[in-house]
């Protein structure tokens, strides 16, 4: 079996993931993990499929001939051994201004930790004059660090922002 991560991205419309996954279906391929988003009218989405190396051309060719979608294919990697790094939840806050992504991205790669996922937003705070910056990241921690490390990290880059950890 292989794995493929599909990379997705259209115009959004009703019916679009059933489109995509009855395609995934007919084709052979079984749909392991998404992350699929609705972004400015547009439908963004990856996807881990497991299929076949047989159906490989026949699933890739369906997929490319979705009406209004540019879809991208790579292999995946199948691990092995899977390990089961410590990973920390985040919900972080501040004040938005441009750059506010880069900083958080380069202090958790300065601690040799990892984004594995991240969703953020912009919201109209009325009350304090300025936008304000929301996310939920999921970081993986390299073996021996402490996640009191990273935390303290990204509190020091300015002292309106705001991290606490969610229970998994």
């Amino acid at each position: 079996m292989k794995q493929l991560v599909l990379t997705i991205i259209g115009k959004d419309r009703p019916g679009l993931v059933e489109e995509i996954s009855s395609t995934l279906l007919k084709h052979h391929g079984n749909w392991l993990t998404s992350n699929l988003s609705h972004l400015a009218g547009q439908f963004a989405g990856i996807v881990q499929v497991e299929i076949a190396e047989e159906h490989l051309q026949e699933i890739q060719d369906a997929l490319q001939a979705l009406p209004g979608l540019e879809v991208k294919l790579e292999l995946g990697e199948l691990e092995l051994a899977p390990q089961t790094p410590e990973t920390l939840n985040l919900v972080i806050t501040g004040n938005d201004r441009p750059g506010i992504v880069q900083e958080l991205a380069a202090v958790i790669r300065h601690k040799g930790a990892n984004i594995t996922h991240l969703n953020s937003r912009q919201q109209s705070a009325p009350n304090w004059g300025v936008p304000i910056f929301s996310a939920f990241a999921t970081v993986t921690l390299p073996t021996g660090m402490h996640k009191d490390n990273v935390i303290e990290a990204l509190e020091s880059i300015t002292s309106d922002l705001i991290v606490d950890i969610e229970p998994e």
